[in-house]
């Protein structure tokens, strides 16, 4: 019975070379990850543009149709009224600095 006979040195060497291919995969794996978190923060960025075009626009459109049609002081007011405080709304929080404080203490993370 002929069997398998390797040395020490092959056998370190088999290791060596199955521990190289785990880490480039790994590396490999990261960058790719890392490379769909930027495209995806793109297309958030470039979907957040768009929706709030598109919102202002309808309120423009909105506002023009109301302020060219003399109708009542009450609706004009809710129309230009309404947009300004959801605005408002919108700069205040994210104008508004909020931080958590933690303790270190305890060691539990």
């Amino acid at each position: 019975m002929s069997g398998l006979t390797l040395t020490p040195t092959q056998i370190l060497a088999g290791v060596g070379v199955l521990v190289v291919l785990l880490w480039v995969w790994r590396a490999g794996a990261r960058r790719a990850k890392a490379a769909a978190e930027k495209t995806r923060s793109g297309a958030r960025l470039v979907s957040l543009a768009g929706r709030v075009l598109f919102n202002a626009g309808l309120i423009v459109a909105v506002q023009w149709v109301v302020i060219s049609h003399p109708s009542s002081s009450w609706l004009r007011l809710a129309v230009l009224g309404l947009p300004a405080l959801f605005a408002s709304h919108a700069l205040t929080r994210a104008m508004t600095v909020t931080t958590v404080d933690t303790s270190k203490r305890g060691g539990r993370r």
